[in-house]
């Protein structure tokens, strides 16, 4: 699919309310798209920002689907959880709940490793939440050693970093199979420069020991929200991940059997960053597909209700 752009998106930046704290979020849409209601919805990895969408969301409105991006809460610009408020999965779903579903029409979620797991949650509670859904490398299940990967990297420099050159190095020797290096630009946006002249990650570091650390133990929930899922799924996986594996997508494709799934061969877990071109033509293709059979959703008004607070993890 030809990726080339014949107009410059406008990218406008924005606070909006998630369930009971303010979100950043960045809306993306290309010339006589500015008064349509986002189409597409992006919801980042753990760690991750917005962002990391950028490019894919400029691609996507410049072919006329305009997008809507969000840092989750305790990430980026969003605000954090109060210092006496613990972080818990499910107040990252009403999050999901809230933006989506004050949409005047169900968007296509493209949604990475925690994001996907969270619109999964989403969906199964508020059926119709979402016209169809893009899992960007995660499923229901997950190799424990992919996680315990990503994690130790996030906990590695407690102290943060003395300067945006160490930074660089520690992301380059992290992901060795990417070419050159963060831009001081692009690294600006994921740390934070204290008071004491170090550069600390955007995230609360409250976020691995309230959130990720026992992830696992809410696995068969999030498998029973997938079986529950009926909008169309389109899972892309990379085939280098060491977070989804071959028995991952077997166990996803038994859950949600009209799933579809597609691989990109040489991309890690960090499949958008990886192989940004091929990501995005594969999204594209599926999005043309789905106005091709006509799944266009239900209006807001006729989504089924679902309450904004849950026992889900």
């Amino acid at each position: 699919m030809d990726l080339a752009a014949t107009t410059v998106p406008t990218v406008v930046d924005l606070r909006l309310e998630g369930a009971g704290l303010a979100l950043a979020a960045t809306r993306c849409h290309a010339a006589g798209q500015a008064h349509e209601a986002p189409a597409v919805v992006y919801a980042h990895g753990f760690g991750q920002t917005r962002g990391a969408w950028s490019a894919t969301a400029a691609t996507l409105a410049a072919h006329g689907h305009p997008g809507l991006a969000y840092d989750a809460r305790g990430h980026g610009g969003s605000d954090r959880n109060a210092d006496d408020e613990p972080y818990t999965g499910h107040q990252f779903t009403d999050d999901l709940i809230v933006l989506a579903g004050e949409l005047p029409q169900p968007p296509v979620l493209v949604a990475a490793s925690m994001g996907g797991l969270f619109g999964l949650l989403a969906e199964a509670r508020w059926p119709g939440l979402f016209r169809a859904m893009v899992l960007v490398d995660i499923t229901p299940r997950w190799e424990a050693a992919g996680v315990e990967r990503v994690l130790g990297f996030m906990t590695a420099f407690p102290q943060g970093f003395a300067s945006l050159d160490e930074a660089a190095d520690a992301i380059a020797a992290y992901l060795p199979h990417r070419r050159g290096r963060k831009s001081s630009g692009t690294l600006r946006e994921l740390l934070r420069q204290g008071e004491d002249g170090r550069w600390r990650w955007h995230w609360d570091p409250r976020l691995v020991d309230e959130l990720a650390r026992d992830a696992g133990r809410h696995q068969d929930d999030i498998a029973e929200a997938t079986r529950a899922v009926r909008c169309p799924l389109l899972l892309v996986s990379g085939g280098r991940s060491d977070l989804v594996s071959a028995d991952t997508i077997g166990h996803f494709l038994e859950l949600a059997p009209h799933a579809r799934h597609v691989q990109l061969a040489d991309a890690t877990h960090m499949l958008a960053g990886d192989d940004n071109d091929r990501f995005t033509a594969t999204v594209l293709e599926y999005l043309a597909e789905l106005d091709r059979s006509g799944s266009s959703g239900t209006s807001t008004a006729d989504r089924a209700p679902a309450p904004v607070t849950g026992a889900d993890p």
